[in-house]
């Protein structure tokens, strides 16, 4: 179980880590022709999505790396599932339900790490 739960949270950390940065990192426009919705969204909302993303893929990491609040990982897994929760919402919003393979995949990942977590931690 707790080799389970440390490649499904890397894979999870490296996702998020890459797409929170570019969010917090990259222009309205830099972002748009990967992100559609971002045109929908104020900035700031973009960057906080981002952010939580940043936080959710170190909490996954740090705490049960270091053994110090271990319950911080099944906390930001869940909070990773939620941010998917969200993005789904807005696809389907916008009529892009082709689009939420991704989300449901991630969606699926964050549960399944805060599930494993859960039963090592």
């Amino acid at each position: 179980m707790e080799l389970a739960y440390w490649i499904v949270a890397a894979l999870l950390a490296v996702f998020y880590l890459y797409a929170g940065g570019k969010k917090v990192t990259q222009s309205q426009e830099q972002l748009q022709p990967m992100m559609g919705w971002v045109d929908r969204v104020p900035m700031p909302l973009v960057r906080a999505i981002g952010a939580l993303e940043i936080l959710g893929a170190v909490g996954l990491i740090l705490p049960p790396l270091t053994g110090i609040a271990t319950w911080l990982a099944v906390a930001a897994a869940i909070g990773l599932a939620l941010i998917q929760v969200g993005g789904i919402a807005v696809h389907l919003s916008r009529g892009e339900a082709r689009l939420i393979g991704l989300n449901i995949a991630l969606l699926v990942a964050a549960a399944a790490a805060a599930w494993l977590a859960t039963s090592w931690l």
